[in-house]
């Protein structure tokens, strides 16, 4: 089961945070919860992406119908931010470029079991807001990161972040150490990219295919036919499926490419050394074995964090803990458990 909550980013922008797990418990003796609210606070849930309706469970993470996908229901009610008295330990995940919140379903899933998981659409993502002059920018990514903490009373807290998003926690954790108890890096390089991969990046996003006649089409694509991929890719087909949303045509992204490619060369040209080196927080490098993220480059990483320590996943691409969930939580777990019993 997971509820969106909005809280407020920089410049304004409207931002969807999910909370993963079951609702604080309320004391049934107390008349102001117990039919005469207070507010106009109501669960919402991320909705089933195999039924394009509310969940009344946990999100599943992938669209398997053919027929929908999560981001074509109805948002549902609301709620407004507030601490969680029954999970102390917070947990704050950020998605990559182009991804979602309910992308991190599996890991928050068991997270939740322990933590107060949070999981954040990013600006220009999932069902947060995408206004076309917004700034796209790495220190609006950070400041919308740092204005959920607070807004959500998380802090400090364990981030996790997928490749942009990892940059993202990283570089709060630079800016904000006391709002970041730990940090967890998943595949994402410190190195400049350089204009060369910007380039292919639009062209990339040039070859799409839209619209896409079917969740079927977006999944062969994405996980056979497109040419950036190696060899068939399940995974990855069912990963790009959650970001799609029906529109009279065919199927979509449910952000705007332009958007996806701003954010990013705010990153490319630039190296990300010198922000590592002040990350005070322990921090676990995570790659893929068949990653974006070379061993060389991720254990160099580990060695300027003043307390960086490396794990890796073996059959696992840029997406791990999408590809291989299993894989990935034997990898975090015992990170987590150390950083949170100091």
């Amino acid at each position: 089961m997971a509820r969106r909550i909005d809280v407020i980013g920089a410049g304004g922008v409207s931002l969807a945070a999910w909370e993963f797990g079951d609702p604080p418990k309320k004391d049934p003796t107390d008349r102001k919860d117990a039919g005469h609210p207070t507010d106009n606070r109501s669960e919402a849930l991320i909705p089933d992406q195999s039924t394009g309706c509310q969940s009344t469970g946990e999100p599943t993470g992938g669209s398997t119908s053919g027929t929908t996908s999560g981001s074509s229901a109805e948002d549902g009610a609301r709620s407004e931010p507030t601490a969680s008295p029954e999970r102390t330990t917070g947990v704050f995940l950020l998605h990559g470029l182009m991804g979602r919140a309910s992308h991190w379903a599996s890991t928050a899933r068991w997270l939740s079991e322990r933590h107060r998981a949070v999981a954040l659409d990013q600006r220009g993502h999932g069902r947060s807001e995408k206004p076309p002059k917004a700034a796209f920018t790495r220190e609006a990514y950070v400041e919308d990161a740092e204005a959920a903490l607070e807004q959500l009373g998380l802090g400090p807290a364990v981030l996790i972040g997928h490749a942009m998003g990892a940059l993202t926690a990283w570089q709060l954790a630079a800016k904000r150490p006391d709002l970041v108890s730990g940090l967890i890096i998943c595949d994402m390089r410190a190195s400049a990219l350089g204009a060369a991969s910007q380039r292919e990046w639009a062209d990339w996003f040039e070859s799409w295919p839209v619209p896409f006649a079917t969740l079927a089409d977006v999944r062969k694509w994405f996980g056979e036919d497109d040419p950036w991929v190696e060899r068939p890719n399940p995974a990855r087909g069912e990963f790009y499926a959650e970001v799609m949303q029906e529109s009279p045509d065919g199927w979509r992204p449910v952000f705007e490419p332009e958007q996806m490619l701003k954010s990013r060369e705010t990153w490319v040209y630039d190296a990300h050394w010198e922000e590592l080196t002040q990350v005070r927080c322990p921090t676990l490098v995570v790659r893929g074995l068949d990653g974006e993220l070379g061993r060389a480059e991720a254990q160099e990483m580990v060695r300027v964090l003043p307390l960086g320590e490396y794990a890796e996943v073996t059959d696992a691409g840029h997406l791990v803990h999408y590809d291989q969930p299993d894989g990935w939580r034997a990898a975090i777990e015992p990170f987590l458990d150390g950083v949170l019993a100091r």
